[in-house]
């Protein structure tokens, strides 16, 4: 009976874990290079654990790493401020592998500039 206590155990904290396995973590980002680039929202993805856009800038379609949604509300940003087809600026970090993706560190909407770290 032991042994598949043990099991069980095991598989539980085991399948506990993958939702933080999918997450990616910051490393994979190149603090040193810092891109800031005005590009129009082609796709807006509100959900946690972060939000996302998708962009295209200089002929690539880039994934937006943005922050949680309750920080980006808490920090001033409103409920249409990430509309498909508003340009926005985006400054942030490229991957390390270069994916087109960005973590972003700010971006600037209509004027005003929400810091999302």
């Amino acid at each position: 009976m032991r042994p598949t206590l043990i099991r069980s155990l095991a598989l539980a904290a085991a399948l506990a874990a993958l939702p933080v396995l999918a997450h990616h973590g910051w490393g994979a980002y190149d603090a040193e290079r810092v891109m800031r680039f005005d590009a129009a929202l082609a796709e807006v993805r509100i959900a946690n654990p972060h939000a996302q856009a998708v962009v295209e800038h200089e002929g690539r379609r880039w994934d937006v790493i943005l922050a949680p949604v309750s920080r980006m509300t808490a920090r001033g940003m409103g409920e249409g401020d990430l509309a498909e087809g508003k340009t926005i600026t985006i400054e942030g970090y490229p991957r390390n592998d270069g994916t087109a993706e960005i973590r972003a560190e700010r971006i600037v909407i209509d004027g005003r500039t929400i810091e999302l770290r």
